[in-house]
């Protein structure tokens, strides 16, 4: 069964591709050189956006030797490929062709097709966005947007959620920049517009690339998901001392998990065992994201016996 996240990522895609269609129609009817090298500006944004597809498929192949806790954390390479790209051809891209025409003004041609060009796209990018927006908003309900981003665990959500919004921004600027062109009869309205879009789109691959950093280096769960494995461990009767619980995300929907604990005085080690397998159940069950618990077990007389050595 598909993610609700692959959902999204397949919405961004057929939203980028069908913003190039869009760019192409028009460069065919206006015969525009700029709207044709904007519609090869959108195919390579889809196929930016693919790689998260890429990205998500990889990461879902089972634990092997090799990898013994699997490939989750793939996704996030992906993700820093994306933002690489973003940075170097989309926002690189933007800011040649500003540049060209501030350097090289050119004749203006009806703006019409560009408004309704403008129009489609900002259609288009509104639906991902709001998708991405509204999974963001339910998995982190009690934190603003900007602090749900950099929280969250799952880069197919926040990356197309922060692309469309450079986009939607990207589309303002533009139709600014067309329309005092056209007040103006002048192309470097239009010209500063894609720089400052560019700009935009490279802030945006920054941002990316340093979540991706956080995550690809070994980023702890959330400060929710490590209270509530301490508020389980600490309630457990057979729990002397629980130590800060270590945890490592593997994946959007994968984390790691260890902890040490030191169980009361005078328990048998069958006692110990049943109440080790009662604790990653509980876990399990409160917590179905983390698929890898390791427990540090040790006695309160063993404690004692190391403390009296010292």
């Amino acid at each position: 069964r598909m993610s609700e996240s692959n959902k999204t990522v397949y919405v961004a895609i057929g939203a980028d591709f069908g913003i190039a269609v869009s760019k192409f129609v028009a460069a065919g009817f206006t015969g525009s050189s700029g709207m044709l090298t904007e519609g090869i500006h959108s195919v390579i944004d889809t196929g930016i956006t693919a790689l998260m597809l890429v990205g998500s498929k990889r990461s879902a192949k089972p634990p092997d030797s090799g990898h013994p806790f699997g490939y989750g954390r793939e996704l996030y390479y992906w993700t820093a490929v994306v933002a690489l790209l973003l940075f170097s051809v989309g926002g690189g891209l933007s800011v040649y062709e500003g540049i060209n025409r501030l350097i090289h003004p050119h004749t203006l041609e009806s703006p019409y097709w560009n408004y309704g060009v403008l129009l489609v796209s900002a259609c288009l990018s509104v639906y991902p966005f709001s998708m991405a927006y509204r999974q963001l908003r339910r998995s982190k309900p009690d934190q603003t947007i900007w602090r749900a981003i950099r929280t969250s665990k799952d880069p197919r959500i926040f990356s197309v959620l922060l692309v469309d919004a450079a986009d939607l921004i990207g589309v303002a600027f533009a139709f600014i920049g067309v329309l005092l062109g056209q007040l103006l009869q002048s192309s470097y309205p239009d010209g500063i517009a894609a720089l400052v879009i560019g700009l935009v789109l490279a802030s945006v691959a920054v941002i990316l690339a340093n979540e991706s950093r956080h995550l690809l280096v070994g980023e702890t769960a959330d400060r929710e998901v490590v209270d509530d494995i301490r508020a389980i461990v600490e309630a457990d009767p057979a729990v002397d001392r629980a130590h800060h619980p270590l945890t490592m995300q593997l994946g959007p929907e994968e984390v790691l998990l260890t902890l040490g604990i030191r169980f009361r005085e005078a328990l048998s080690a069958a006692d110990v065992g049943e109440a080790v397998d009662r604790m990653q159940q509980a876990i399990r069950e409160k917590r179905p994201e983390i698929k890898r618990i390791f427990l540090e077990v040790e006695s309160l007389q063993l404690h004692r016996e190391r403390s009296g050595a010292r």
